[in-house]
């Protein structure tokens, strides 16, 4: 057998790669296109729950394809949402890459960072395809690591006039506010509760981490036109959300359907989200198969589980760069 080796990239080495948000939303755009032309192949994401009740945590584990990648890659991510007590981010990733004719390994990818660019991009490009042109003001509750990808991303496409954050901790809101200003170059409000953010914007972004299914986020306060956007692990929305959307949009219908966790996992048992009310994947609009926002007035949700073919997709890229900037590490396997 022939020598394998495997490309490692660390997470220093995915800082100093530094993708740009162009070539983050350009990499999470493609596979989007790719599953919705059926070009991809999306397992149901599994979970692992260590220590149920005593833990407040558990791992995902996501497996994926995409044929004009020729990628395979399967990525497992801790979600522990009291990490921040131990001065630690809530979610640790790995990616592992695979040639899809062989099974041969080939990377080895710190996909902490990949998580939460890969889940701001797929915020944004539903937000390119559903929510209005002229949206300026953007709401978003939650500051986790995910939350900053959301705001930077949507504001790259949409340079808002306003924007609005809110999290449970007034220092981690403030914190968050104060790296979004810096690096955004522009304010941003630290709101002291969810109506005060939520009430009166284009683009709502509801990215909270609850212990419990609490509805802290009311339907009423969702203005006409609006595009949402709900993905906590547990919901923080009201049943009636649903019922004043004119289309329902999801990442992926085989994960949204089933599980025990997502922001609208009650309306899915309720059958106000089922295979009848929903619209389309996202993949599909970007691909052209399906439409996306056809009037201004239409008010619209995206919600997202997560996509394994994101983290394939983002995985690749940051090994292109690597190789064409020489970082990384080249690990005997075989």
């Amino acid at each position: 057998m022939p020598e394998i080796h495997i490309t490692y990239l660390n997470g220093p080495d995915i800082e100093r790669l530094a993708l740009t948000d162009a070539e983050i939303l350009a990499a999470i755009e493609d596979s989007l296109a790719a599953q919705g032309r059926g070009e991809t192949v999306i397992e149901p994401r599994v979970h692992l729950i260590p220590e149920p009740g005593r833990v407040e945590g558990h791992f995902n584990v996501l497996r994926g394809y995409i044929r004009p990648l020729k990628a395979a890659g399967v990525k497992i991510v801790g979600d522990y949402v009291d990490n921040y007590k131990k001065g630690l981010p809530s979610e640790f990733g790995v990616l592992n890459l695979f040639d899809p004719e062989t099974g041969t390994p080939t990377a080895l990818v710190d996909a902490t960072g990949i998580t939460e660019m890969r889940t701001g991009a797929v915020t944004a490009v539903g937000a390119k395809y559903l929510a209005r042109k002229d949206s300026k003001v953007l709401g978003h509750i939650g500051a986790r690591g995910t939350a900053y990808w959301n705001v930077r991303l949507l504001d790259h496409l949409f340079d808002f006039e306003e924007i609005r954050v809110h999290s449970r901790r007034p220092e981690s809101r403030e914190a968050f506010a104060a790296k979004l200003s810096a690096d955004l170059g522009k304010p941003v409000t630290v709101t002291e509760d969810w109506r005060s953010t939520v009430e009166g914007a284009d683009i709502v972004v509801e990215a909270s981490r609850l212990s419990e299914p609490t509805p802290l986020l009311r339907t009423e306060w969702i203005k006409p036109s609006a595009f949402v956007v709900p993905y906590g692990t547990m919901s923080a929305v009201e049943l009636s959300l649903t019922d004043i959307m004119d289309k329902l949009v999801v990442d992926d219908w085989g994960q949204c359907k089933g599980g025990p966790f997502g922001s609208l996992r009650a309306h899915v048992n309720a059958g106000k989200l089922s295979e009848a009310t929903l619209h389309a994947e996202l993949g599909q609009i970007v691909a052209g198969l399906k439409p996306g926002r056809e009037r201004d007035a239409e008010t619209l949700l995206l919600w997202h589980r997560g996509l394994s073919t994101s983290d394939v997709a983002l995985g690749v890229a940051l090994l292109q760069k690597a190789e064409r900037m020489g970082i990384g590490q080249r690990l005997r396997y075989a």
